[in-house]
């Protein structure tokens, strides 16, 4: 079976390559968990406005303070801490982050610009025009995002490599090229966190003409990242 052409993810991992000649995975987030980001930084926003309303109290100045709290809370709150950390408080609370499409850090121009823009997101009412950029884009771009050049990915705490669970070691049916390899060990190392329907699917991808589907394609690939894993 050949190898999916890279314009049809298989799965929402974008593999982005640095001009220092890194892969930067980016896992992109879909609409549900990005709804419930703004969900959380909305609870957010509404307790600092509740802060907000006794100065309502001060005679002449207060309503001017009020509205103006109001006005860079609602358009300047999300650039503020996607600046300072790269995600409001909903978005870190669920281990997302912004950043440019070529996986560096969200600077202001482009963070000013996705979030101004949210107004023709919000259109023609409760983010009706971003929810549809989100489901017809593949990498779950609202319309800020799309001008701004940035995506919303998962931000992965570092981890320690994970070990490729033991299998008899299995000698490669046929030579496979350097990238071929890379991926079957990085197939080994994430197969304990895939469901068991996406890595038998990867399996198959990765097996190509051997004919082994499932399952036992899954156990054939465990067993050539062995035999790759020990150098031979």
């Amino acid at each position: 079976m050949p190898a999916p052409e890279p314009e049809a993810p298989i799965d929402t991992l974008r593999i982005h390559e640095t001009p220092e000649g890194v892969d930067l995975d980016l896992r992109v987030a879909g609409p549900v968990v990005r709804a419930a980001a703004l969900a959380i930084d909305t609870l957010v926003r509404s307790a600092l406005y509740l802060v907000l309303l006794p100065l309502m109290a001060l005679s002449g100045v207060g309503t001017g303070l009020v509205l103006l709290g109001f006005f860079l809370l609602e358009w300047f709150y999300p650039v503020f801490f996607e600046l300072r950390s790269g995600a409001t408080p909903g978005k870190r609370a669920l281990g997302l982050c912004v950043v440019h499409d070529d996986g560096t850090p969200v600077r202001a121009a482009a963070s000013l610009i996705r979030n101004l823009l949210r107004v023709a997101d919000f259109l023609p009412l409760g983010y009706a025009a971003g929810l549809v950029s989100c489901l017809i884009d593949r990498d779950f771009r609202r319309l800020g995002d799309l001008a701004a050049g940035t995506l919303v990915v998962h931000s992965e705490p570092a981890l320690k490599p994970n070990p490729i669970p033991e299998r008899l070691p299995r000698p490669l049916p046929r030579p496979l090229d350097l990238a071929t390899q890379q991926a079957v060990l990085a197939f080994a190392e994430r197969s304990l966190r895939l469901s068991p329907g996406r890595r038998g699917e990867l399996a198959e991808v990765l097996v190509g003409p051997q004919g082994q589907t499932g399952e036992a394609a899954v156990e054939a690939l465990l067993g050539y990242a062995n035999w790759l894993a020990r150098g031979r």
